[in-house]
């Protein structure tokens, strides 16, 4: 299955969506080297509409994005599977930076004190992104410890 047609089956997935749930919007979908950008065109919703759709906390925007990742690869194959990052008004982007920000704070609090540090109230797509951040700080190590809906992020020195 090539790119485009991965690309091609998250946009219009998504779109369909959008219209079910009385929203019509465009999405622009672009592939990155981790997989594939769905974004939501915001310019004929309304703020409320948009701030709905984000939810508190992005909890609505994860929610989608779950669904669009669960839908579009079940029953397919390693090589069919793709991962889909849903973004609106520019939540994600501005998320990821917030996070990026926080992993640099936490691994400064881990060199200087030496301790672990629990990280909780992350989604699963916040903490993997946690993971990849801290992951090129080669004196820490990051894991995810409990169950869902308490599952938190630990950071230490690693060895």
């Amino acid at each position: 299955m090539t790119s485009d047609t991965k690309l091609q089956r998250g946009q219009q997935w998504l779109e369909k969506l959008m219209k079910l749930s009385g929203l019509p919007s465009k999405v622009d979908a672009r592939g990155n080297g981790d997989g594939y950008w769905l974004t939501i065109d915001a310019s004929e919703l309304t703020p409320e509409q948009i701030s709905t759709t984000i939810g508190a906390n992005g909890r609505v925007l994860d929610s989608i994005q779950y669904l669009a990742n669960s839908i579009l690869n079940i029953g397919k194959s390693d090589e069919e599977q793709a991962a889909y990052t849903v973004e609106l008004n520019g939540y994600r982007l501005e998320r990821q930076e917030e996070l990026r920000e926080r992993a640099r704070q936490i691994a400064e609090q881990v060199r200087s004190s030496g301790e672990e540090r629990e990280i909780a109230s992350l989604s699963s797509a916040e903490r993997r992104q946690m993971h990849t951040f801290l992951k090129e700080d080669g004196d820490l190590e990051t894991f995810s410890q409990g169950q869902e809906p308490n599952r938190h992020l630990v950071v230490r020195l690693r060895g």
